[in-house]
């Protein structure tokens, strides 16, 4: 062994320590292993033999200038991790706080797969501060010992939430509730089962986290990679980069973009934008969010305009430049009637007003009313753009009113099966249609005038499908408008069906959005340097 270090004039040196090569052991995160960073060789020892209390935790080479032994070789994840707020987290600690405090913000047994006292928690020693590689990768003793030898260990971190060896483990409870908010959201859920979404080609790429990453072009290695149907749900490390990104909070896209193949949500809440044909499911959106947003979802009816000068969204303007996240991804605190703490909440129920209990927390329910005091309305009066949440409930329940008023017009689904169906079964012209021209619904190579309206209807209206819109036309309310107004008055002179009442026919002659529209006070502009187009012309 010493012969082989005469070159570098280590000769003498214990074996643990004389090792002159490390391989892949990525920084601070949920996914990696072997990757394709570029691995830096150095001439020199490239770990501190820890003290066995430590159980097998390196930590820092160098804790002054935060240099972690990782790092030593792996200088591109060093580099990135600098920049990311684990490499400050000891530093964030308030004065005098509790042990509990800083296993959270130390190396040791939290967030990996090993149990019991290590690294800071053994050993209180500053080597050990901050959120390290070894905070999610567990320790990395062995692996370097393993250089050269044929025993290399390659300590893969977990994508699996929740449970041990994960981010839960530190970012949760009151102060940091992100896994528990999490878990009660749309982006926990998978269904493993041989027909779901998540096993489905074309599907999976959105509803099984792993799919997710290799679409997006992760190479990173991580414990459930190679497992065989081992479905992830969208876990913390599908939308953060643990590793470090350029964008804020660690998201492998930015999430201020308009560009969809630059926005994070939008990558997958912008899917089935317009009707398809050939498909029985080619009547109902999928994911549309994103492109409700922009304005370049929907069916256009024959003859339809976009007059910019009227229909815009404010929630896709520069008065909202976080786009999806400026409303589903609010924090706020809630505080008891004497103003002391009790939960912080995070935006991880991906709810932009969600339902409150008792205490003022949010809650997974959906079912609650729309006032100012049954829901949070945060999103909207810390934004500025409503003065207080009165405000913001009244103008939402005025455009949820106005958009079920038109979408009524078209199909009311009477039974609630979700299947619009003939009258009398269903009301509403285009179940009058139905009754009487049922091929305007035949799967072939023709978007029919019914079916467009159809699918409006339910982009913008109040049905149970699934994934469709489902903001009430909250998304974009000109757009929404503009679309049932055209779908309206082309299935009435498609159809010759009579005319609606008297006070539809107002707001079908009226400027679109009515008075609400002309007194908004935002710019008509949706995105600066964003083109409004149709949904043919974005793709």
């Amino acid at each position: 062994m010493r012969s082989a270090f005469r070159h570098s004039g280590i000769q003498d040196a214990p074996r643990s320590t004389a090792l002159t090569l490390m391989f892949a052991l990525p920084l601070a995160a949920l996914l990696a292993g072997c990757t394709s960073e570029k691995v830096v060789f150095r001439d020199r020892d490239p770990f501190n033999e820890p003290v066995a209390a430590a159980a097998g935790f390196l930590g820092y080479f160098s804790a002054e200038t935060k240099q972690t032994t990782c790092g030593n070789c792996h200088a591109g994840h060093q580099a990135s991790w600098q920049t990311t707020a684990h490499a400050g987290a000891w530093a964030d600690l308030p004065a005098n706080s509790a042990e509990t405090c800083k296993s959270c913000h130390s190396v040791n047994a939290r967030g990996n797969l090993v149990e019991g006292l290590a690294g800071y928690d053994a050993t209180k020693d500053s080597i050990y501060h901050d959120v390290q590689c070894e905070s999610c990768h567990g320790p990395g003793l062995n692996h370097v010992r393993g250089v050269g030898q044929g025993t290399v260990v390659r300590p893969l971190a977990k994508l699996t939430m929740p449970g041990d060896g994960t981010c839960a483990e530190c970012h949760s409870g009151s102060h940091t509730p992100f896994a528990e908010e999490w878990g009660q959201s749309g982006h926990s859920i998978v269904d493993p089962s041989p027909t779901g979404r998540a096993s489905r080609t074309g599907c999976n790429s959105c509803h099984d986290g792993r799919k997710a990453l290799v679409a997006w072009g992760v190479q990173s290695n991580y414990v459930e990679r190679d497992v065989a149907t081992a479905f992830q749900p969208t876990t913390c490390s599908v939308c953060h980069d643990p590793h470090g990104s350029p964008n804020s909070k660690q998201l492998r896209f930015a999430i201020d973009s308009p560009d969809p193949e630059l926005n994070l949500c939008m990558k997958c809440h912008m899917r089935r934008i317009e009707p398809a044909t050939g498909s029985t499911h080619g009547v109902e959106p999928h994911g549309p969010q994103g492109a409700v947003l922009l304005g370049i979802a929907g069916y256009r009816p024959a003859g339809f305009e976009y007059p910019e000068d009227r229909i815009f969204s404010s929630h896709g303007s520069e008065a909202n430049p976080r786009l999806c996240a400026g409303c589903h991804v609010t924090r706020f605190t809630v505080n008891d009637p004497q103003g002391a703490f009790v939960f912080q909440a995070t935006g991880h129920l991906f709810r932009p007003v969600p339902c409150l209990d008792a205490q003022g927390k949010p809650t997974a329910d959906k079912s609650c009313a729309y006032t100012s005091t049954a829901r949070s309305w945060a999103s909207c009066t810390q934004s500025g753009c409503h003065a207080n949440a009165g405000v913001a409930a009244s103008a939402f329940n005025t455009i949820r009113s106005r958009m079920k008023l038109l979408a009524d017009q078209l199909w009311i689904d009477s039974d609630g099966d979700d299947l619009q169906e003939a009258a009398p079964t269903d009301a509403g012209m285009l179940a009058t249609v139905r009754a009487s021209q049922p091929l305007e619904w035949a799967p072939d190579t023709r978007i029919s005038p019914a079916e467009g309206a159809e699918f409006n209807a339910r982009l913008c209206g109040e049905y149970g499908q699934e994934n469709t819109d489902n903001s009430k036309g909250i998304h974009n309310p000109f757009l929404c408008e503009a679309l049932l107004i055209a779908s309206i008055n082309e299935v009435r002179s498609f159809y010759a069906l009579p005319a609606p009442p008297a006070a539809v026919q107002a707001i079908l002659d009226g400027p679109v959005g009515g008075q609400f529209a002309q007194n908004m006070k935002v710019s008509s502009t949706q995105i600066p340097g964003y083109e409004v187009r149709s949904a043919s012309q974005h793709k």
